[in-house]
């Protein structure tokens, strides 16, 4: 299952993101799968695809980040299965 995960930066915090992320990478656990990312222009807000099959494990990923960072985790689908599911 994929989920668009949306990062808001903590007002004062988007060094300290950068400089985490540069030491120890993502930190994500065994069964999280990282695809793409996309970085808002001023540099506030991060939009990552990724994957799993279980969306218990956003839990113990967000724990290594949420002083840092807030989440937002949205299941999606691809367009072809939003056409599929709609028409059939």
């Amino acid at each position: 299952m994929q989920f668009m995960v949306i990062e808001k930066y903590k007002q004062g915090k988007v060094e300290e993101v950068y400089k985490r992320f540069e030491q120890k990478g993502r930190l994500m656990p065994e069964g999280l799968k990282y695809i793409n990312s996309w970085i808002s222009e001023d540099v506030s807000t991060c939009y990552q695809l990724m994957e799993t099959d279980d969306i218990e494990i956003f839990q113990r990923w967000i724990s290594n980040w949420n002083d840092l960072v807030d989440f937002e985790i949205i299941p999606v689908i691809t367009s072809r299965q939003a056409k599929e599911k709609v028409c059939g």
